[in-house]
């Protein structure tokens, strides 16, 4: 992995387009760049490690603008390493049949070993590390004439995941495309077909676009898409348009994506809430589950399933559903989900939490759920994922487009959409009327408490300030407020390299508090919520050991402000939207640390933002 960009046109220069797109994925993380050119003469290769921008100084190195326009199909890659160092020898794409074919690819080829011996047998030779290069090969050999035929045969032979682009000089102004377990999503305008991993490099070109199922193969041309099985038999998917513009990918003012996607979240809640709340009734309205109340009320447990911010969505969500609707409540880690043979069957109900909607492990949890029988449901937030595809139902976020690799504003939107669920299933259980009455008003007025939040930007850049030379942070929360510790703990370790650790507020005094001095700042979550008082013990215990404390308090709580050496303040929330409000203050805590010691936020160091291989 990490991002593919592919373009075809008659007349337009492929190089653009090419570039352009790439640096549209960026958010995505990656360690090299590179590009491949056709024409019908040849087939040029660009390739540099580090950013697109020196790619893109390469390219107008070494390719003059006259030659531009002759190279109008082309393939583009950000690379993520798995297979082999972030170098340009591995960086894609890679090329096969004497330099006439080229390939860009995310995923994992698991038999790439074994392919790779078969084909150094057969007298291929090869330059990289990569299972990508072994893939290249493997489609040259089976080229007879028909490109999308050998794509097919030699996909047939691989084993493991892919999203990949295929050009060749033998097959002018085609390109072949397939995936497996990784997106790809075409985008058709009038003149030109472009392919991506991510609908955010296509929305500049157009909104009509065809996301691609496991299994499929397109041949793309300038002039459409025609779609088949690996066994050629041809296949009918639907044309959809993406529900937001170029725009909404760009920073709009701010420093950086996250603080721009920290900034959207009064708005974006809104559109997660917008038309959900049944004020007649007490209970929330999400039609996307496709489950009347007779079905909710027979569920006896639920699994909720996700990888890290997302895992954390899913440990408060246990709260919510537990508290509100009386349902046994596990949170699972997708990846250990998937390889423990959970128990699960008809009577429970698998719920999947993903950002982008095709995280590898979760996907795979939800293959495993269907498997046994279980409910399943989705929440996502990009329209036509692969998860929401086979869930078959679930609740989008409609949060916009997330540049930033550190989530922030999927995260609320995330719980907010589990505390609606619990919302719903506490009606059809215990709750009564006049308290989903109660809670529907708190929910819907979620916007304005973060906007509350937000105004304390500056006081919270200036508390950051004082701890940002500090190398070691411990985050403390208790009940539904320690899923939060540890996203506040996440968010410091992603952006400022800091080493942060969430922990359960007692569990600091089995071990870690070994660990606490005067350079260890603790970061304790003292709402006014049950549990406060204990807590506050929690903290009396750290400052014993010298170590200064930032307390996140509700506002007017003078009591919990004096145990603390610094205060950032929230406002009063019931128990169960206060992980809501928390966030958004652990979010411009973890920013500002990053800003002040000079971190690359938007894309930090290793990390990418879709995670598409186990």
């Amino acid at each position: 992995m990490c991002g593919i960009v592919g373009f075809s046109s008659r007349s337009v220069s492929a190089c653009g387009p090419l570039v352009n797109g790439l640096r549209r994925l960026e958010y995505r993380g990656y360690d090299s760049a590179g590009v491949a050119l056709a024409s019908e003469r040849d087939i040029r290769v660009f390739k540099r490690t580090g950013k697109v921008a020196e790619l893109d100084r390469l390219l107008n190195a070494e390719l003059p603008e006259n030659e531009r326009s002759t190279y109008t199909l082309g393939i583009a890659h950000t690379r993520w390493a798995t297979h082999g160092l972030p170098t340009e020898v591995n960086a894609h794409p890679h090329v096969a049949d004497g330099g006439n074919l080229a390939l860009v690819h995310n995923g994992i080829i698991e038999n790439y070993a074994a392919l790779r011996a078969k084909l150094e047998a057969r007298g291929c030779v090869f330059v990289s590390q990569t299972d990508t290069e072994v893939l290249a090969q493997l489609v040259a050999t089976f080229d007879r004439g028909d490109l999308l035929s050998a794509v097919s045969q030699a996909l047939k032979q691989v084993e493991g995941t892919y999203g990949i682009a295929v050009i060749s000089r033998r097959h002018p102004g085609e390109m072949v495309v397939a995936r497996k377990g990784s997106p790809l999503v075409i985008g058709v305008g009038e003149n030109a077909t472009i392919v991506a991993s991510d609908v955010s490099a296509i929305v500049s070109h157009t909104r009509q676009v065809i996301y691609l199922k496991d299994g499929d193969v397109a041949r793309v041309l300038p002039e459409g898409v025609d779609v088949f099985t690996l066994d050629n038999v041809p296949v009918s998917r639907e044309m959809q348009e993406v529900e937001w513009d170029a725009g909404a990918a760009e920073k709009g003012g701010f420093e950086h994506f996250m603080l721009k996607e920290i900034f959207e979240q009064p708005e974006t809640l809104r559109n997660t809430i917008r038309g959900r709340l049944d004020r007649v009734d007490g209970t929330s309205v999400l039609a996307g589950l496709n489950l009347p109340p007779r079905d909710l009320a027979s569920i006896r447990r639920a699994v909720i399933i996700g990888c890290g911010t997302s895992l954390h969505a899913a440990m408060v969500g246990k709260y919510l559903f537990e508290s509100l609707a009386d349902l046994p409540t596990s949170p699972e880690q997708a990846a250990e989900f998937r390889y423990c043979n959970p128990i699960i069957g008809p009577s429970d109900w698998a719920v999947a939490v993903s950002q982008s909607g095709e995280t590898a492990d979760t996907l795979a949890a939800v293959r495993e759920s269907i498997g046994k029988g279980a409910l399943v449901s989705a929440i996502c937030n990009v329209v036509g994922s692969t998860i929401a595809r086979e869930a078959g139902r679930g609740v989008y976020l409609h949060a916009g487009p997330e540049i930033s690799v550190a989530s922030t504003k999927a995260f609320t939107s995330q719980v907010t959409v589990l505390l609606m669920m619990a919302l719903k299933l506490g009606r059809t259980r215990r709750l009564s009327r006049e308290e989903g009455l109660r809670l529907c008003e708190e929910i819907g007025g979620l916007p304005d408490k973060v906007g509350e939040v937000l105004k304390e930007n500056d006081r919270i850049a200036a508390i950051a300030a004082k701890y940002a030379e500090a190398e070691d942070m411990f985050f403390l929360g208790r009940g539904i407020l320690y899923p939060t510790a540890l996203e506040g703990a996440l968010k410091v370790k992603e952006i400022s390299y800091v080493h942060a650790e969430g922990y359960q507020a007692a569990e600091l005094k089995h071990g870690p508090i070994a660990l606490l001095g005067e350079h260890t700042p603790v970061v304790a979550l003292l709402n006014d919520i049950p549990g406060k008082e204990k807590t506050i013990g929690n903290v009396q215990e750290c400052r014993a050991r010298r170590a200064p404390v930032v307390g996140v308090v509700t506002a007017g709580d003078d009591d919990a402000a004096r145990h603390c050496n610094d205060v950032i303040v929230v406002p009063r929330t019931s128990a169960a939207c206060a992980p809501i409000v928390t966030a958004v203050a652990l979010q411009l805590f973890a920013y500002h640390l990053a800003r002040i010691r000079g971190c690359e936020i938007d894309q930090p160091r290793n990390l990418a933002k879709s995670v598409t291989v186990e």
